[in-house]
């Protein structure tokens, strides 16, 4: 099989070579190289057999800009992208384009094969990579558990002793010592913390410096990465290859994977041996008797069998380990460029704990935030500058689906069966047809200015989406599949914004730096976000991690 592998890659270089010799004059800017291709859509340009390789290739290490450029400069906001060693892929950022595509079609645009065979190594039969009945199985049994008051509390309660423990203290140690933080990565840390024990009811201390680095955190962070990579492959062939051939990253991938595999379902028959002896003991289970209350623990308790229940719980973790952390880099970024958004918020952050009777110095302060889910609801001012954010910053920067069969686009646009169908998050926010001419600007207003009423009456916070359409903001998709996880994800981020905020001010290392959004499986920071970290307000000595050391999580 080498040979192959060497005999396609010379292949592709001479037929790459020769394209660019006949396109010379063909420049990587929209303005020159899309249009009508000749392909049935508006896109890059693109010749016979090669279709728009030459202009891919340009802009490989760009992708994000020029589809926007393109999408930007497409009368529809629609693009077709057909090239050598890829399928079809219809790119959108009309919102009509994408209610027809997650709701009104949902049936006919499944995730599809071609991306169940790029993550199933790691998720198996979890529901981010299953259609169909299976999917419908999965979807109505995690719908009950996330609306389950229990797993709502439990999310809270770990919130409250991973800030109280690790992150106030680390932070705190910072702003004595004066060094340099990379927030990413510990925000980062303190999301795969929250996550496993939500998930599985243990905790991997990732955020406390005194404890050795865990394999687990490692082994998700390598398999990520490699998954991300088999998305981004140009051909897809080439990782099969070396899957099929157990080599390079794909055997690293299978390394890793066992790792995850392992100690999931070590976990797993833990917690059966656990709840057996629960009930021979006599204090049954259930919600009483010591019963536990993570994702894993409901999950046997309802009788799945252990491969189902470790497919789903790497499924939420991958889920909610990088998202949550995304977003919250990019805002602290973002307050840090707009000093005065970062007032408006710590002004509703201070006005809230009054409220609650929870004083700024004194009394809970350094234990806990003292706040519960309905102050995080009502906080408006703190929800939209998290939607601003992920406006122009989303944790994923574009989702794809497969044509079950042919149809037609709401803009007119042919998709064939077994099409890439694309809609780009991204690119939407920021479309002038879509948010205006300031689309490219951080503005609270187009949140705070919207109508209230509705929902929004119940909770002052949910007019920050009133009026405007999952499908013009998918952040959180739309349609059956919904993020179930989306109250859970703007509960973390409103907590950990306001424990950070109220007590830190945080200042960039390199004010004029603009760093760069690379979309990997989830969307990060390149090169992290480097700050030095300050007391905001003089306020009671925090508590310190179990084992009586204060975390340092500063560098030189």
């Amino acid at each position: 099989m080498a040979w192959f592998v060497a005999a396609w890659s010379c292949l592709l270089v001479v037929v790459m070579v020769s394209s660019m010799r006949l396109s010379r004059s063909a420049s990587s800017s929209c303005g020159s190289s899309c249009g009508h291709g000749g392909h049935g859509g508006w896109g890059p340009r693109s010749y016979p057999v090669i279709g728009c390789l030459v202009a891919f290739y340009r802009n490989r290490r760009r992708l994000l800009d020029w589809y926007t450029e393109m999408l930007a400069a497409s009368p529809s906001q629609t693009i077709v992208v057909d090239r050598l060693g890829a399928r079809r892929t219809v790119v959108t950022a009309n919102p009509a384009n994408v209610e027809h595509i997650l709701r009104a079609r949902f049936a006919n645009y499944p995730k599809g094969k071609p991306f169940t065979d790029v993550l199933g190594d790691l998720l198996g039969m979890g529901i981010f990579n299953v259609d169909g009945e299976l999917w419908h199985a999965q979807r109505k049994l995690v719908s009950h558990e996330f609306s389950a008051r229990a797993l709502r509390d439990l999310e809270v309660t770990v919130l409250e002793a991973e800030a109280r423990d690790r992150l106030v203290p680390a932070l705190a140690a910072a702003s004595r010592g004066g060094g340099v933080v990379d927030m990413q990565d510990v925000l980062r840390r303190f999301a795969f913390d929250v996550i496993c024990r939500v998930s599985l009811g243990v905790d991997p201390g990732c955020l406390d410096p005194a404890l050795p680095a865990r394999r687990l955190a490692a082994a998700f962070d390598t398999a990520a990465g490699i998954i991300a990579r088999r998305g981004a492959a140009p051909v897809a062939a080439v990782w099969k290859v070396k899957r099929a051939l157990d080599a390079g990253s794909e055997r690293r991938l299978r390394e890793e994977v066992g790792v995850i595999h392992e100690a999931v379902m070590g976990l797993i028959r833990s917690r059966r041996k656990e709840r057996a002896l629960l009930l021979v003991n006599g204090n049954g289970v259930g919600g009483g008797g010591g019963a536990r209350s993570d994702l894993l623990s409901r999950m046997i308790e309802c009788g799945y069998p252990d491969e189902a229940i470790r497919d789903m719980v790497i499924s939420f973790i991958m889920a909610g380990r990088d998202t949550t952390s995304s977003a919250l880099t990019w805002f602290f970024w973002l307050l840090m460029r707009h000093r005065g958004v970062e007032a408006q918020v710590l002004d509703e952050i201070a006005a809230t704990r009054r409220a609650r009777g929870a004083g700024e110095e004194g009394g809970d302060d350094g234990e806990g935030e003292g706040l519960d889910l309905d102050d995080y609801r009502r906080m408006r001012v703190l929800h939209a500058a998290l939607c601003e954010t992920m406006r122009l910053y989303p944790p994923v920067a574009w989702d794809s689906k497969h044509a079950a069969a042919d149809d037609v686009l709401p803009d007119g646009t042919a998709v064939g069966r077994g099409d890439r169908v694309t809609y780009f998050q991204y690119g939407m926010g920021r479309m002038e047809a879509i948010w205006g001419a300031d689309a490219a600007d951080f503005s609270l207003d187009r949140w705070l200015s919207l109508p209230r009423g509705g929902a929004a009456a119940a909770s002052p916070a949910a007019a920050a989406f009133a009026g405007v359409s999952p499908f013009k903001y998918p952040v959180f998709q739309g349609g059956p599949r919904t993020c179930l996880g989306k109250e859970m994800a703007f509960v973390q981020m409103k907590f950990v914004a306001s424990a950070v905020l109220r007590r830190f001010e945080l200042r960039p290392v390199d004010e004029g730096r603009t760093p760069a959004f690379v979309p990997l499986m989830t969307a990060h920071m390149a090169g992290g976000l480097n700050v030095t970290v300050r007391r905001r307000t003089p306020a009671p000595a925090t508590s310190t991690a179990a084992n009586g050391t204060e975390g340092e999580l500063t560098s030189s």
